[in-house]
């Protein structure tokens, strides 16, 4: 007779989109339908237990009204969980599914302590006599077909939705076909000792009672336990675990730092505090995040997350990646960053690019505080020395955009061909800015070559060229591979 008390059920996929109006919706009407069919069988139980002067069915009637008063709260908790968050309550309205569980754990206690009163005192004190009939037994028979139906109804939009406050209902209906049973046991008992001649079958229907009460009493406590678990914020240990495990796998995750859910209602709500690499860029941290959301659904679909992220020293960081995460902090570039070893000491070189409108002493300060913050953060090294660069602050509006300056062109030409690496170059582009000269071209190289050498040979390029046009002021080279120039 005794039955486990279910947990929550979380939201089942399906293949039906179950948007949050009709889910609201169909909340509401199996919990209207749930409360008509309790008031109907609290009458009809009341009705048919005080003609009998059965406790056992009165007892059954009492559990009835109890399931009434239980139907209604949650009709009306249905009706304001569903409501969005507002300034009052940011974290939406779904806790008053938990409170009227915790409230109907309540009532039921009340009722019970009364009817083992007044059983124990029928049983010491004095007896009642049962007035049997047909009409306590066909009541008791309709209830079960009832609480059959509606605990089935329940579960499934519980099951569904994801409501507590709807499972707790089926579970009462549930256990009321046992109540009911019990109950008509303690009569048939009754009956039979009054028929057989067998006296101490007098005591049948309080017992009867009492064993229900006891039953009420011990579900009452897990319900109590359950809802009172849901507004403390109390969830599965195993449920966090598996969170964690599921986002600690995805790659570009240092570890995850801290895990918090909560629910309120039918749903959760997740805060994480993630470890990321601090050289990730914000569109790579951008899309950790997302991806670490979609792992946190895959263990708790629809919930609301919130996902923090600190930046960390991996194990995998060189000397450069530190260096380039100082020059990070500071929302600055490096490039030509070199490291060179000179009698087992460590020596950095740098280019560092620098808005174009600082003064050169507001310049010089800027890479002192960087330099001194570098040797801190990379102990190793022993001295920085820092090319300084300007970084464009505006836009250039050319004045004259010359395609075929074939003095130029060709000189480029010419100085490309001392290289057996470069294949060609071609997109040749000559423009000038006020008295500047700019050009830009794209430089074909073998596919297989290496970054590193790529870099080498289009400098010296640059150095050649300039050489035989000095007044080229800028000079951009853009390398691509043969298959590519083929296409």
């Amino acid at each position: 007779m005794t039955k486990a008390l279910p947990t929550t059920p979380a939201p089942r996929h399906s293949t039906e989109v179950w948007s949050a109006e009709r889910a609201t919706a169909e909340k509401r009407h199996v919990a209207a339908q749930s409360m008509i069919a309790a008031a109907i069988m609290t009458l009809l139980k009341l009705a048919a237990g005080l003609l009998s002067g059965s406790l056992g069915v009165l007892s059954d009637a009492a559990h009835s009204g109890l399931d009434l008063a239980g139907a209604a709260l949650t009709f009306f908790s249905v009706q304001v969980s569903d409501k969005p968050a507002d300034e009052d309550h940011t974290y939406g309205h779904g806790k008053i599914e938990n409170f009227s569980a915790l409230s109907e754990a309540c009532l039921m206690a009340v009722s019970c302590a009364w009817i083992i009163y007044e059983a124990l005192d029928r049983i010491v004190h004095h007896e009642v006599v049962v007035h049997h009939s047909v009409w306590p037994v066909l009541v008791l028979l309709t209830s079960v077909c009832v609480d059959f139906w509606r605990s089935r109804q329940l579960r499934a939009v519980a099951e569904r939705t994801g409501s507590p406050a709807l499972a707790t209902d089926a579970f009462h209906f549930a256990s009321d076909i046992w109540v009911t049973l019990a109950v008509l046991a303690g009569l048939a008992a009754t009956w039979s000792g009054e028929h057989f001649g067998i006296g101490w079958l007098r005591y049948a229907d309080p017992s009867a009672a009492v064993l229900v009460s006891v039953l009420i009493l011990r579900m009452t406590l897990r319900l109590g336990h359950e809802a009172v678990s849901a507004l403390m914020d109390e969830v599965p240990a195993e449920t966090q675990q598996n969170l964690v495990r599921e986002v600690s796998r995805l790659p570009g995750v240092l570890a995850v730092e801290q895990a918090r859910v909560r629910r309120a209602g039918a749903g959760y709500f997740a805060d994480l505090t993630l470890a990321l690499p601090r050289r990730s860029t914000f569109e790579h941290t951008g899309g950790l995040v997302k991806e670490a959301t979609d792992a946190v659904h895959r263990i708790l679909p629809g919930a609301d997350v919130v996902i923090h992220t600190v930046p960390r020293e991996s194990r995998a960081e060189s000397i450069f990646d530190r260096i380039r995460t100082v020059a990070s902090r500071h929302n600055v570039s490096v490039h030509e960053l070199s490291v060179q070893s000179l009698q087992g000491r460590l020596r950095v070189e740098q280019h560092m690019e620098l808005n174009e409108n600082l003064s050169l002493l507001e310049a010089h300060d800027f890479v002192s505080m960087m330099e001194a913050e570098i040797l801190i953060a990379v102990p190793e090294i022993d001295s920085v020395i820092t090319h300084i660069e300007s970084e464009p602050a505006t836009i250039e509006q050319p004045e004259e955009v010359i395609e075929a300056d074939r003095k130029i062109q060709l000189a480029l030409r010419n100085a490309a061909l001392v290289f057996p690496e470069i294949v060609d170059v071609h997109q040749i582009t000559v423009g000038r800015t006020g008295e500047h000269i700019y050009l830009s071209c794209h430089c074909t190289l073998p596919d297989a070559l290496t970054m590193q050498r790529v870099h080498v040979v289009i400098t010296a390029l640059e150095d050649r060229f300039k050489l035989i046009c000095p007044e080229v002021q800028r000079v951009t080279i853009h390398p691509e591979p043969v298959t590519d120039n083929r296409r």
